[in-house]
């Protein structure tokens, strides 16, 4: 996926670092991606540093973590996470343009395909991406986006 927007900025850390409550191997995320969807009031909370780290394990509550240290929890965040919530097709695939796993199968339905990834490719290029924002992964979406599509065509 070279083509994704993310790849654009320098790489953060986060350990080797496992998640304090589910003992996952964390994924680094950016400051960026706390500041901006932590909801509001909880914002204060984020300690200074830029070791953050994101736990994928969907079972587990907490979404930021640092080594040793729960951060937040799904209740903090002001959008829903698709880690946390892989069955939920109204829970965005792609935060940037919006598409869910509903949205994806309701295109497939009426037109018998997916134009999605393709879509989403063609605003990267126009340089519309900010999935270090709006995905609470903080990195690019397509992973997502194409399983997505793949359970909708039933593989």
């Amino acid at each position: 996926m070279s083509e994704a927007c993310c790849e654009l900025h320098p790489p953060v850390t986060c350990g080797p670092a496992k998640c304090p409550t589910c003992a996952a191997l964390g994924k680094p995320v950016a400051r960026i991606t706390l500041g901006s969807l932590i909801k509001p009031d909880q914002r204060h909370r984020i300690p200074p540093g830029k070791e953050f780290c994101f736990c994928r394990t969907p079972s587990c509550d907490v979404v930021y973590f640092r080594p040793n240290e729960a951060l937040f929890r799904k209740a903090d965040l002001s959008v829903p996470v698709t880690a946390k919530e892989p069955n939920n097709p109204a829970v965005p695939a792609c935060y940037c343009f919006g598409w869910t796993p509903e949205k994806i199968r309701a295109e497939i339905q009426a037109t018998g395909k997916s134009t999605v990834i393709e879509q989403i490719k063609a605003q990267v290029k126009a340089g519309n991406c900010s999935c270090e924002v709006t995905n609470p992964q903080g990195s690019c979406c397509l992973g997502n986006v194409a399983r997505a599509v793949q359970k909708a065509l039933g593989r």
